[in-house]
C-alpha cells in the first residue's frame, strides 16, 4: 500500500470547493499524478478517519505563461474530489 500521505498533497481551496463543501459533503484536494481512485479512497479514510462514499478525478493541463519572448508551462496537477457519507465531515478542513 502507497502512504497515505504521499497520495493526498494538499486540499483545494477555492469559492467552487467551498460550494460543494457545504452543500455536498464533498471536499477537493490535490493528489500525486500517479494516484487512482482506490488509493485516494483509502487514503483519505486513513487519514481523516471517515468512510468516503464517492471519488471523481480530474487532470488538469498546468496553463501557459511567458516571460517575454520565452514561453513555458506551469506544472500539470490532479485534483480529487470526494464525497463522504452523510453525517462525516473533515474537522481540519473546516473554517
Amino acid at each position: 500500500m502507497v502512504e497515505p500521505t504521499s497520495v493526498i498533497l494538499g486540499a483545494v481551496v477555492t469559492e467552487k470547493a467551498e460550494r460543494l463543501k457545504t452543500d455536498e459533503n464533498r471536499y477537493t484536494f490535490r493528489v500525486a499524478p500517479g494516484a487512482n481512485k482506490i488509493e485516494i479512497r483509502q487514503a483519505v479514510e486513513i487519514l481523516f478517519k471517515v468512510h468516503v462514499r464517492d471519488v471523481k478525478v480530474i487532470n488538469l493541463l498546468g496553463k501557459k505563461r511567458r516571460m517575454g519572448m520565452f514561453t513555458g508551462r506551469r506544472p500539470s496537477w490532479k485534483k480529487a474530489m470526494v464525497a463522504l457519507k452523510k453525517g462525516d465531515s473533515i474537522e481540519a478542513l473546516e473554517r
